[in-house]
């Protein structure tokens, strides 16, 4: 009953029209869960829906150019039956990620949980009748790990959404519609997930690009993170725009690029903002499942973005796409329990900390807690390291992982520091403590 009068108070609000976020403040939970957000470091992203039954990417329906009445008929036959989402969430505790962001609503407008907006879901327009976003949540709070939620701006299917984006255009959309009325259609669904779910660490968008030869368009973003503050005001505002955060955001994310960098060409236009950071990256090249993506990263290479990203200031979200029975790839559960086996033991010099001060170079990263820095090596061909100090004192140096002290001269601008061998480990951490 609760759930009710939360989802009509908020419906009230709405109605009324108070939904202008202007001269953001965030909430004090909202200021914690921004710290914790970047003390957690590693999350777990999950692209899953009825695209995963063609096994061939999150965007097939756009891709292959598949009539949206066609394209709903996958939904007859979506039957996960290995689902198990406390086998997911203690794979992601294997792993040494802290926090889950899957996708609830992904651009071909299937709602991955029991929404009352439309018959298009999980629950109702299949034959597994559950709402596996729903067991999720409960396995995340059972289990102490931070539920995000994927959620697309866009939609492929619904007549509403309008004007049409640069995506979808062909897959038997009408050429007129009623951004009003998806409007509401996305505020009331936000209203579930954020009243329904139990407490969510973050909404997560997707997107606003989609009307970027649009540039007027009103997508009404400040109503709609209005809406999320109030229903939780811990719960924290991420937007993957490709541009600069903008008012009621509370954390900047960066597809497939560490923060500062363009390589993929997303990033054009996101200069770093002063919010917590975090990237977001694929484990082979595909989001959604991909039966014949068998292009994996390696360990070592995951390992080097785990820690380039932390030596950036940021978080990794690192992705899943599970198969269409519910299970994760054989796979990509090896890579995540590597990286798990990997945390055990320098976690310490990745969790809670923040970029070092010594900015990323050639041969790795630095990151930093309180008065020790924590130099990561990941690329070095010599015995020794110059490392520019900043006017910092060095007061002891040591390989972190057996506490056995190195040898380290001071020189102007900063210190040398010595090695017995060229380090080659996967990453070889030096651990300093500063005067």
């Amino acid at each position: 009953m609760k759930h009710v009068y939360c989802f009509l108070f908020a419906l009230f609000f709405i109605a009324t029209g108070a939904t202008a976020q202007q001269g953001y403040t965030p909430s004090p939970e909202n200021l914690k869960n921004r710290r914790e957000f970047q003390d957690m470091k590693f999350g777990v992203f999950i692209h899953w829906g009825i695209y995963s039954m063609m096994a061939d990417g999150e965007w097939i329906m756009n891709n292959k150019n598949i009539h949206y009445k066609e394209y709903a008929k996958l939904a007859e036959g979506f039957y996960p039956s290995k689902f198990d989402a406390a086998k997911w969430v203690s794979d992601v505790k294997a792993a040494g990620a802290k926090y889950i962001c899957i996708t609830s609503r992904h651009h071909d407008g299937f709602s991955m949980f029991g929404t009352r907006q439309s018959s298009y879901n999980i629950v109702d327009a299949t034959p597994f009748k559950r709402d596996v976003i729903k067991e999720l949540a409960n396995e995340c709070h059972k289990q102490g790990i931070k539920l995000h939620f994927y959620y697309s701006l866009l939609d492929w299917s619904r007549p509403d959404y309008y004007p049409l984006g640069r995506t979808g255009r062909n897959v038997g959309r009408a050429e007129h519609g009623n951004w009003d009325t998806y409007h509401q259609f996305m505020l009331n669904q936000l209203t579930e997930l954020l009243t329904n779910y139990g407490e969510i660490g973050a909404i997560w968008f997707d997107g606003q690009w989609d009307q970027d030869q649009n540039p007027d368009f009103d997508w009404r973003l400040q109503e709609i993170y209005a809406h999320i503050h109030r229903l939780q005001p811990g719960c924290l505002v991420i937007n993957n725009h490709h541009l600069a955060p903008i008012e009621g955001e509370d954390a900047q994310t960066f597809e497939k690029d560490l923060p500062g960098q363009n390589t993929t060409g997303f990033s054009a236009d996101a200069q770093i903002g002063q919010l917590p950071l975090e990237t977001c990256e694929t484990m082979n090249n595909s989001w959604g499942y991909n039966i014949t993506d068998l292009k994996y990263k390696s360990e070592k290479e995951l390992i080097h973005y785990l820690v380039k990203t932390a030596g950036n200031n940021a978080n990794l979200l690192l992705n899943v796409g599970p198969r269409p029975n519910g299970e994760f790839p054989d796979i990509a559960v090896q890579r995540y329990l590597a990286m798990g086996e990997w945390l055990k033991k320098y976690g310490e010099t990745i969790y809670g900390t923040r970029g070092g001060f010594i900015a990323p170079r050639d041969w790795g990263v630095t990151t930093q807690r309180d008065n020790k820095l924590y130099v990561h090596i990941l690329n070095l061909k010599d015995d020794a390291l110059y490392l520019p100090m900043e006017g910092k004192k060095v007061r002891s140096a040591k390989v972190f992982i057996d506490q056995k002290p190195l040898k380290f001269t001071e020189v102007p601008g900063g210190v040398v520091v010595k090695f017995d061998r060229i380090p080659d480990d996967v990453d070889y951490v030096v651990e300093l403590e500063i005067k």
